[in-house]
């Protein structure tokens, strides 16, 4: 049973990780982002497995990262939230036009979080670029678009958070895992 795994998704600076960060802070365990994890290890190193040089070597970092991740937390009791989830890997192939191989359909089959997914929607008023998030606004809003998509199509109900401080945001999760 992987009833235990939340994610929390949606495009990027929708305030996800502020959210798992204050979730955190009540006690809860989380599994963070691959994506940020993978652009700073890259940029390190001198690699290339980058979303703005190689995004289908990105991509298979990532489906790694979460594998790992959903494995750890599966076999540990106790709520988990998750900064994304493998079914994210998919909607970014799918955004970059890049074809999603038959081992990342399959995790997502085999590797599955709770039926309810928080999906943060685009919010323009705490959006923000940094050295590790360039995407734009409207790539944000694309983003957002395309895990609803995917996750949907995964059989996943989606529960879209209000837009309201990282309190109410709490107060709302809570609700809904408690």
């Amino acid at each position: 049973m992987t009833d235990h795994l939340h994610v929390i998704t949606g495009g990027p600076g929708s305030g996800k990780t502020s959210l798992i960060q204050a979730l955190a802070a009540e006690g809860f365990r989380h599994m963070p982002e691959a994506g940020r994890a993978i652009i700073q290890d890259q940029v390190d190193i001198g690699g290339e497995a980058l979303p703005w040089a190689d995004r289908a070597a990105f991509a298979a970092l990532m489906l790694n990262w979460e594998m790992r991740s959903h494995r750890e937390a599966a076999a540990s009791p106790g709520t988990v939230l998750f900064d994304r989830g493998i079914p994210d890997v998919i909607g970014y192939l799918r955004l970059c036009g890049l074809p999603v191989p038959a081992p990342a359909m399959r995790a997502a089959e085999l590797r599955r979080y709770a039926p309810k997914v928080f999906v943060a929607p685009p919010w323009p008023a705490i959006f923000r670029q940094d050295e590790e998030r360039k995407q734009t606004l409207a790539e944000a809003e694309a983003t957002f678009h395309g895990m609803v998509e995917t996750y949907s199509a995964l059989g996943y109900a989606l529960v879209t958070l209000p837009l309201s401080s990282i309190a109410e945001r709490v107060k709302f999760v809570l609700g809904h895992i408690a």
